[in-house]
């Protein structure tokens, strides 16, 4: 039975059948799409009960329940002139207010009146009137077709209307009624299609809420959800059915890729040769999901070897699915005799050898070639090594960064670029090398993602800090910046990286050094070195607000340590946790005080020191006592380091300026005393600056 409410809604339906829109782009096109249409629909006064998205390869869908088949009526009242400008004192109204009446589209007599603050003004009523929503949710509809936007579209016709690829149908309807409107020179109406190879080719939809199930029938999962449990009930079973101790890797970016690859997911099991077990497990792997969308299996026992299988997800349901496995075991050994024959190839000679072969590849053209870029970057190295006292590990540093980039010119990473510095780290342990330098060649690119893993070995994490730096100060040299809307030589990244490595390994490098130190080898200008240090904080600031820390006390931290990335981030932790207690809140309001005292009284007393024998109060005495005793403690906690000392020493200090203030006039009749006193709260000022300015946290 209908309810009332339901007689007053309409269940609304938008889909936009394409030819196969490329994976990656439709998570965030259904997300843009509900976002959009949320805010579409109450932009024009229509309310809803939910909005929901879904999508195949061939079609994006938004589904709206519950919308209101009329659009609320909306009252503004807007705000003209006072009243005493808009009428003379004959009450007639002014030139303002026929003005006002004239440009709101009514007439004089049809002013109100509003008081705001106690003022009276004149105002206009403007009354947006309800229109059925079938009159409106073409233009909507249009628009949020129109309004999504893709990494990359196309052209398709003389519409001149661009798409990720080209709109083959669309169906718009509201209950049963079709929304019409037209996109790309398709009409909208009821008629879709179902599954490529196992449903009809054309089926009318008599109403929105029968959409979902029509498809299913036609074998289309449109729910990407209900798609996703299918597809991974689907494995478990074959992973079930598998013999031997094996399980299937769900790596997750694949699942997600093979989702909206297929409108029927069909999981299948297929092998490839043992022999090719043989080749680093990295080859096969990207081989298999780079290329082929192919989930590896591996061995359940300890170390989880991988094990000659593979499964693929078909969009084809077919009697004998040994013709599908076939085929891509096919095309599977196709890719896998390619990276044998690599890899054989490729250890003809050592790693060693392809070092020269750099110098004929250019990476970037105002900044010379790879080699170029190695021999610069190995000297910086080699300069942290030194700097940081790391002589153990020097020659391995040294060998490390002479072989970084050698992978890059091997038959391997040339067709599987994905694979450099893994074929890096694979070609130097071939090639006799020292296994931490072969660790290092594949390291020095971690962290791969903002939170992935970091270099476990000193070799690796010298070797990438000593690149990122380098890349960051050429780039600028070159003019090649990041700016707020590209960043193609992904500057930001490699800030990021280098701060999450100084982390991750507690390195207490001074970066401001290593800057100054890359645009020594460089030959930079002074102005240019400035640029890259304000960069570098700006991310560096950037990065532990991402962590969730307060911006004033990321503002304090980097002020006192902000050269040194890894203690401005132990020092904010210490800040952190204290900022709530009583002694700090207090100090950071004294240090307020104390900063606004001075700012007024500049010039007063500038090159007086304060003297013991002019202090009256007790108070006064106390804190210039407390200024006297922890003036080299504090310093000296700052440049050890000791943040949790520091902390102490501040939590001592607190109460005795808030005594000061409590007990002590500061502006004493006295001009001497007065001097005196601005002068102890200057040497108190020095003292608390040395912690950074606590008064931003006030």
């Amino acid at each position: 039975m209908t309810t009332k409410d339901e007689k007053d809604t309409l269940e609304v339906l938008l889909e936009i059948g394409t030819e196969e829109i490329p994976s990656r782009f439709i998570p965030d096109a259904i997300a843009s799409l509900r976002k959009n249409a949320e805010s579409s629909l109450s932009a024009n006064r229509l309310t809803f009960k939910g909005a929901d998205t879904y999508a195949t390869p061939r079609r994006l869908v938004l589904l709206v329940s519950g919308v209101s088949k009329l659009q609320f009526e909306q009252v503004d009242l807007l705000k003209g002139p006072p009243v005493s400008s808009a009428y003379d004192d004959n009450d007639q109204p002014t030139r303002a207010a026929i003005g006002f009446a004239k440009s709101k589209g009514i007439g004089v007599d049809e002013l109100k009146f509003t008081e705001i603050n106690g003022v009276k003004y004149i105002a206009a009523e403007i009354r947006q009137e309800s229109k059925p929503a079938v009159d409106v949710l073409p233009e909507i509809l249009r628009g949020l077709v129109a309004g999504l936007t893709f990494p990359k579209s196309m052209y398709w016709d003389k519409s001149g209307v661009r798409f990720a690829r080209p709109v083959r149908w669309i169906v718009a309807m509201a209950d049963g009624e079709v929304v019409p409107f037209e996109f790309g020179g398709v009409k909208s109406g009821r008629r879709t299609t179902g599954h490529r190879f196992m449903g009809h080719k054309e089926i009318d939809i008599p109403d929105a809420s029968r959409f979902l199930d029509i498809l299913y029938d036609n074998n289309v999962i449109l729910d990407q959800e209900k798609r996703l449990q299918k597809m991974k009930a689907a494995i478990a079973s074959l992973q079930k059915d598998m013999e031997g101790n094996l399980e299937v890797e769900m790596d997750a970016a694949i699942l997600e890729e093979n989702l909206y690859l297929v409108e029927y997911p069909v999981p299948f099991v297929g092998t490839f040769d043992k022999r090719y077990l043989e080749i680093p497990e990295e080859v096969l792997t990207t081989s298999m999901k780079k290329n082929q969308k192919y989930l590896a299996v591996r061995s359940r026992d300890k170390g989880g070897k991988l094990a000659p299988f593979f499964v693929g997800v078909s969009n084809n349901l077919v009697p004998d699915m040994a013709i599908i496995r076939e085929g891509n075991e096919r095309v599977l050994k196709a890719r896998l005799e390619d990276a044998a024959f690599f890899w054989d190839e490729d250890r003809r000679i050592p790693l060693a050898s392809y070092v020269d072969r750099l110098k004929s590849v250019t990476y970037q053209e105002k900044l010379g070639s790879v080699f170029d870029k190695v021999m610069m970057t190995r000297k910086l190295a080699l300069w942290f090594c030194g700097r940081y006292g790391m002589d153990d590990i020097v020659s391995l540093v040294d060998r490390a960064a002479y072989l970084s980039k050698a992978d890059l010119v091997t038959s391997m990473v040339f067709e599987f670029t994905d694979l450099q510095g893994v074929m890096g780290r694979e070609y130097a342990k071939a090639s006799g090398e020292d296994p931490r330098v072969a660790l290092a060649l594949y390291e020095q690119y971690l962290p791969l993602t903002a939170s992935g893993k970091t270099p476990t070995d000193d070799v690796g994490a010298i070797l990438g800090l000593a690149e990122r730096v380098h890349i960051i100060t050429v780039c600028h040299k070159a003019g090649l910046e990041a700016t707020s809307s590209q960043d193609p030589y992904g500057l930001r990244r490699a800030a990021r990286c280098i701060n999450e490595i100084l982390f991750a390994r507690g390195y207490n490098f001074d970066m401001a050094e290593a800057v100054s130190e890359a645009c020594k080898i460089n030959e930079v200008d002074d102005a240019t070195k400035a640029r890259i240090l304000d960069f570098m904080r700006q991310r560096l600031t950037a990065q532990l607000r991402e962590k969730g820390y307060d911006a004033e006390l990321v503002n304090l931290g980097i002020g006192v340590a902000g050269n040194v990335p890894y203690q401005a981030l132990k020092l904010i932790e210490t800040l952190s946790r204290v900022k709530a207690e009583d002694w700090f809140t207090g100090l950071a309001a004294s240090a307020l005080r104390v900063k606004n005292i001075l700012a007024k009284n500049a010039k007063d007393s500038a090159d007086v020191v304060p003297e013991e024998s002019l202090m009256t109060a007790d108070a006064e005495r106390e804190l210039y006592a407390e200024v006297m005793r922890l003036a080299v403690p504090v310093s000296g906690a700052v440049e050890a380091y000791d943040w949790e000392g520091l902390a102490k020493m501040l939590a001592e200090l607190s109460p005795v300026v808030a005594k000061f203030f409590d007990d002590v006039m500061v502006m004493d009749k006295d001009e001497t005393v007065r001097n005196n006193r601005i002068a102890l709260l200057r040497a108190c000022n020095r003292l608390m600056m040395t912690a950074g300015d606590l008064s931003v946290v006030a």
